[in-house]
Formats: structure tokens, C-alpha cells, sequence
């Protein structure tokens, strides 16, 4: 799981069918893929729109 969400905050252009199949194969069902896929999204989203807007961080 935490290999499929590097990959996809990471690289998500270079995400393929394996990256999917792999969560498969380790017990995964389709929709434990589609939370972790929304989110790792949900985050790239929310911090984007914080750097975007030049919130500043936490310390």
C-alpha cells in the first residue's frame, strides 16, 4: 500500500495495471484501492492548494 501511495504522489503519469494488481495480490479488494487512491489524491489536492496560496506551515 505505502509503495502504491509513493508511487502515485511521486509519479502518478508512470502509475500502470501492476500498481493495481499488486494491491490485489497482497488481499486488497477493489474498493480498499479506490480509498487509498482517493486518499493519497485528497492530500496532493489539499496541499497543493496550501502552497498555492502561500498558507504557511505549521511548526
Amino acid at each position: 500500500m505505502l509503495t502504491y501511495a509513493d508511487k502515485l504522489t511521486r509519479t502518478p503519469g508512470a502509475m500502470v495495471d501492476a500498481d493495481v494488481e499488486a494491491l490485489r495480490d497482497v488481499g486488497f479488494d477493489d474498493r480498499d484501492i479506490l480509498d487509498i487512491c482517493e486518499v493519497v489524491a485528497y492530500y496532493a489536492y489539499a496541499n497543493r492548494i496550501a502552497d498555492g496560496l502561500g498558507v504557511p506551515v505549521e511548526g
